[in-house]
């Protein structure tokens, strides 16, 4: 799973609902920010504001480094949004970069009646469609006069709906006020007010971050956990800001121990887990699916049992139900392009002459699995298109593309994004950050993880356990940030199949 990409997109998230009160001149100006990941410096972000003709433009970069097993990746994500000076919006545009090269672009303008002409561009594909403004919804400049308004008397709450170009849709966000308190920054203690921010998502969670602003409303640290890290955002100065990070090994914050080594995991019908929330967190979330079934205990603790459903056989392909949500897995979006023509062509390759949809996930499964050659960790986070061009990355472009072939045939199919277990992972063993796919063959939605096909796994199994699902979406991966680290594994029961006996793994 692509922490680094997961991380910049919630920095973007943070960073949008903690508006930088910079002044009103055309000449605009600038704030500097250093990232920190558990003391280590991994980046930085860039806030600037300039007013001209009529128009407010905002613009957010953050930039991150971290090393996973050793290989250091860059990802650049940048969010502008241009509203005019009432905070009424204009226009937005969301980019994302690895190495100079731009992974993903999203650019919108927002007419008087209230649509939106978007435009996303990846690997040379370009898709546009029309929506409608979320309503209510505000972007950087609506959220700077909101704060202005509302000002910093202790005790005082209120809400916002902020629209994050980097996700595409609104996110429902509550503010409250709190003390003034000595903040360190860097070694200067400076008495700054604490602005609690909470960025909240139906069904997956929230992140709440910790602002402290300064008596003219300026953000000069913001402290928020993400994926059982803290991170830390401090205002300094831009030599600082700009000048080299530290090495941040990330693997180790993606792995949660097992109780012991899990052995032939594709021999087992079903296992169930105990998860307990760490002492800080209290509850979590954990989905349930069609693969896995959960119950809530009073404790707090969550039991998660993972049994894989078989495909039937004798179900044929393309999709003809009339189900919103199953229709809207047969779709292209802009990271599975199932209407790609090289995509196109890959499906019908690896399907062939089978018209029996078990048989074609299957088939699309291990092709996918034997298809990307270079199972890399340098990828920050790649679209379907992009891998099939480039036949490399690890989980989470196995998962795209297995996908979006899925897509390109008429098969519903999702990315899922969660835990899974490995043996040995640069040196670790346990459930690591992972993603695979799912696809809808008859009644059931079936899992399928083209990553461990190609490794020799098997692929899918009940060593699996799913945090989120959806299109591939920056959003869809929002409950992964709010619940790893959250949780530990206390016991694993296993029942396999041969011998219908239960296994007691604590």
């Amino acid at each position: 799973m692509r922490v680094r990409y997961l991380l910049g997109v919630c920095l973007v998230l943070v960073a949008a609902g903690s508006p930088v009160l910079l002044s009103a001149t055309n000449g605009g100006e600038t704030e500097y920010f250093a990232v920190f990941i558990e003391g280590k410096k991994v980046g930085h972000a860039i806030q600037s504001r300039v007013v001209a003709d009529g128009k407010v433009t905002t613009s957010e970069k953050v930039n991150i480094t971290m090393s996973r097993g050793s290989i250091p990746v860059t990802i650049d994500m940048t969010e502008t949004s241009i509203e005019t000076t009432d905070g009424e919006p204009l226009g937005f545009e969301a980019v994302m970069q690895q190495l100079g090269i731009t992974m993903m672009k999203a650019a919108g303008t927002v007419n008087k009646e209230g649509m939106v002409n978007l435009t996303d561009t990846s690997m040379g594909s370009e898709q546009k469609r029309t929506f409608e403004w979320p309503n209510g919804a505000v972007m950087a400049e609506g959220l700077r006069l909101l704060t202005l308004k509302k000002g910093l008397r202790k005790g005082s709450q209120y809400s916002a709906k902020i629209f994050s170009p980097g996700i595409l849709q609104a996110i429902d966000t509550e503010i409250r006020i709190g003390s003034k308190r000595n903040v360190d920054l860097l070694g200067r203690v400076v008495a700054l007010t604490e602005v609690v921010t909470t960025i909240k998502m139906p069904g997956a969670g929230e992140i709440i971050s910790t602002n402290y602003v300064d008596k003219d409303l300026r953000v000069q640290k913001v402290i928020t956990p993400i994926a059982g890290m803290q991170i830390e955002m401090v205002a300094c100065a831009k030599e600082f800001t700009l000048s080299k990070n530290d090495v941040f090994e990330v693997i180790d914050k993606m792995f949660l121990a097992s109780p012991v080594p899990l052995d032939n995991l594709g021999s087992a019908k079903s296992i169930t887990y105990h998860l307990s929330p760490t002492k800080e967190t209290g509850s979590f979330i954990i989905p349930s699916n069609d693969n896995q079934s959960i119950r809530r205990l009073k404790n707090g603790k969550v039991i998660v049992t993972v049994r894989p459903v078989a495909a039937p056989a004798g179900v044929r392909f393309p999709y003809k139900g009339k189900d919103k949500t199953i229709l809207e897995a047969t779709q292209p979006t802009r990271f599975l392009q199932s209407d790609h023509k090289e995509i196109i062509a890959l499906a019908r390759r690896a399907v062939g002459r089978t018209k029996d949809a078990a048989e074609a996930v299957r088939r699309i499964e291990a092709f996918v699995g034997k298809y990307i050659k270079n199972k890399g960790l340098s990828v920050g986070y790649a679209s379907a298109a992009e891998v099939a061009a480039s036949k490399q990355g690890d989980c989470s472009e196995h998962a795209v593309l297995a996908a979006a072939m899925c897509r390109a045939v008429g098969i519903p199919a999702q990315m899922v994004v969660g835990i899974a277990y490995v043996d040995d992972f640069a040196g670790r063993q346990g459930f690591g950050g992972h993603a695979w796919t799912q696809a809808y063959v008859g009644s059931k939605w079936v899992g399928l993880d083209a990553a461990f096909k190609g490794t020799g796994r098997g692929g899918y199994d009940a060593g699996h356990i799913a945090l989120a699902v959806g299109n591939g979406e920056p959003a869809d991966f929002f409950n992964l940030a709010t619940t790893l680290g959250r949780f530990k594994i206390d016991k694993v029961i296993v029942n396999t199949e041969k011998t219908q006996d239960f296994k007691v793994v604590f």
